[in-house]
């Protein structure tokens, strides 16, 4: 089984590789009594504090295995690759390359390949409603320190 090597760390980072992105089908996801095949968390690989991420590969005609929703995490899906339906609260909508989709904590959500190719997904998980003023991307939070190294 793939697993995801660490590059780097330090006292204020780390860095990770999931391998070149056509190798996350090799991936295979531990749920319960079942496997999910072509899925990868990397968060705690990355130690992250705030959020989780995952990849997902799904062959042509597989969906998600089921609908879920989160107590308290909000989702943003990226699809990278590929073109399915998204499924939310009953909605099914076309996905494609270049889509991405935010579901709040309560929505039940699922994903189904639609295409002829393999389809590639970036989900980022995160507390929703806890992001505020100080984390704004106007830069009210950035602290700009001293000048790059290269």
């Amino acid at each position: 089984m793939k697993t995801v090597e660490t590059i780097q760390s330090g006292k204020n980072f780390t860095a990770v590789n999931v391998g070149k992105l056509s190798e996350i089908k090799d991936y295979v996801l531990p749920f319960g009594d079942i496997e999910i095949p072509g899925k990868v968390f990397v968060g705690q690989a990355l130690q992250a504090t705030g959020s989780e991420l995952s990849f997902q590969t799904l062959v042509p005609g597989q969906d998600s295995g089921f609908l879920h929703s989160h107590k308290t995490h909000e989702e943003l899906y990226f699809i990278l690759r590929g073109q399915g339906e998204y499924q939310v609260d009953g909605e099914v909508f076309p996905v494609t390359e270049g889509s991405i989709v935010r579901v709040a904590p309560e929505g039940k959500r699922a994903l189904k390949n639609t295409g002829n190719d393999e389809m590639l997904m970036l989900c980022i998980q995160y507390r929703a409603n806890s992001f505020g003023k100080d984390d704004s991307p106007a830069g009210d939070g950035v602290i700009l320190n001293e000048e790059l190294k290269w």
